[in-house]
């Protein structure tokens, strides 16, 4: 009797279709478009403007234009 049970149990549960699959993989895909198309939701490029003063022997880290563009290029 509990091994009727158990299989009504796994036979109820329903199977995933293709269908379904390509469904959610175009809502997701829609919801990522419509994210990466909102403007102005950060406004980080401010925050890059603000440049430290060069280090005075030469060397060091610096923030160049180069830099900016590559750090555009890294984000999600």
């Amino acid at each position: 009797m509990q091994k009727e049970q158990a299989k009504d149990q796994a036979n109820s549960q329903p199977t995933p279709s293709r269908r379904g699959f390509f469904m959610g993989a175009a809502a997701v895909g829609a919801a990522t478009a419509a994210v990466t198309a909102m403007p102005g939701l950060s406004t980080p490029s401010a925050e890059l403007n603000k440049l430290p003063p060069a280090p005075e022997n030469g060397g060091g880290y610096s923030l160049s234009e180069h830099v900016k563009r590559y750090y555009q290029t890294t984000r999600v």
